[in-house]
């Protein structure tokens, strides 16, 4: 084994994790982590809530790949090496348990981030990584000569480039200096926006299953949806935003939003429903007459839009007011104006072409002994640790081929 120089920016879990993969693999290298921020593995900390969605229970690596809006072709491939199930079965050698939730979502059984952190942090220190916080890498010549934010510039036979997304983290700088080019970021994972009568005092009311898309273009979701008191969150939402990323940014965030809400009828079948409601229960009233089972404030909302009057009668409801009902319920139009993060989750759709980087190795095609993992790259996948499990997958295969001489 060779006493490679291995030089890791960014100490988040793609960074962590391959160093972890690499000091292992080749114990007599010398791996070190340079961190810019005092905390290392702080996203890791705050995911899920404080919980560390740390993978999905999707097994299968063609079932993984498709939740990749960007990256997945080129991810196919790293998942059938390194997957989550070798992800959980990697934790679980070394003490931590993971569940699965009924969404798919893999948590530690301790429900806590900190968990995960912590193993990763002990796996480190036993394989010999050496951590540097307060040590970003702002600077590299092909050699590799590298500058350090300390005011240090040191030598490494490898440089993994692993900070994340984003301007902060200074790793889409670094590659440019090295002869990458970077697909512009835009945000991926975000809420819409919206301020409509039929939402207005409705925050924290939620439809499953809701199929939403954008008329005129190939964007549908359905899944889950939230109204919040600045618009509409929830999976279907998040799923849209991911996939519709840089249409939406061109469209600077304003744009129609078609929401079926009894779906998957589509507005005849919804009709034939509540034209059968109107011929069986001629004198229930229509605020009583919901055979959809949508929430009742919802319900009512969308049938004054369409002119109906809650108290009355579903007999004096007319054939035109029933197909305006029908149209709200199956083709509600709704004017998005904005957008929103979601929660603590910052997700970049953009960063190093992923044409440029051999997927075999995770090293650069342009620059010898330069490699990339993480959301550094042009990847990004849909909640639910899919962005947790790329990171994994990403750096482990990174780690692994540094290791080699």
């Amino acid at each position: 084994m060779k006493h490679q120089r291995v030089m890791i920016a960014g100490g988040g879990a793609a960074g962590f994790f391959a160093a972890i993969t690499c000091a292992e693999q080749n114990p007599v290298a010398h791996v070190t982590v340079c961190e810019a921020t005092a905390q290392p593995l702080a996203k890791v900390r705050i995911s899920g809530g404080g919980r560390c969605n740390v993978t999905t229970a999707c097994a299968e690596p063609g079932e993984i790949a498709r939740h990749y809006p960007r990256g997945g072709r080129e991810l196919l491939g790293p998942f059938h090496r390194w997957g989550s199930r070798e992800m959980a079965a990697w934790l679980a050698a070394r003490g931590v348990a993971l569940k699965a939730e009924s969404d798919g979502r893999m948590f530690p059984v301790t429900d806590d981030a900190g968990t995960i952190v912590g193993c990763l942090q002990r796996a480190a220190k036993a394989a010999g990584v050496l951590v540097r916080t307060r040590c970003g890498v702002q600077a590299a010549r092909p050699g590799f000569e590298v500058g350090l934010t300390t005011g240090e510039t040191v030598a490494c036979d490898r440089l993994l480039i692993a900070t994340g997304g984003g301007k902060a983290g200074g790793g889409w700088e670094l590659a440019r200096q090295l002869g990458h080019a970077i697909e512009p970021p835009v945000p991926s994972l975000f809420t819409f926006q919206l301020k409509d009568p039929r939402l207005a005092g409705l925050s924290g009311v939620s439809v499953e299953p809701v199929e939403v898309r954008v008329p005129g273009t190939r964007l549908r979701e359905r899944g889950p949806l939230l109204v919040t008191h600045w618009g509409l969150s929830g999976p279907a939402i998040l799923k849209l935003s991911a996939w519709g990323a840089r249409l939406l940014h061109d469209r600077d965030y304003r744009f129609d939003l078609a929401v079926n809400w009894v779906a998957p009828r589509a507005i005849d079948q919804a009709l034939t429903e509540l034209v059968r409601l109107r011929a069986e229960h001629p004198r229930r009233q229509v605020a009583g007459g919901n055979p959809f089972g949508l929430p009742q404030r919802l319900w009512e909302r969308l049938a004054v839009a369409a002119g109906m009057e809650p108290s009355r009668p579903w007999t004096s409801v007319a054939n035109d007011v029933l197909k305006a009902l029908a149209h709200q319920l199956s083709d509600g139009r709704f004017s998005v104006t904005g957008k929103s993060l979601f929660k603590e989750e910052f997700v970049t759709c953009g960063g190093v072409r992923l044409a440029e980087v051999d997927f075999k190795t995770m090293e650069s095609r342009l620059c010898r002994g330069l490699y990339f993992a993480g959301e550094v790259l042009d990847i990004d996948g849909l909640t639910g640790g899919f962005n947790f499990q790329s990171a994994w997958t990403t750096g482990w295969l990174a780690g692994r081929a540094m290791a080699d001489s």
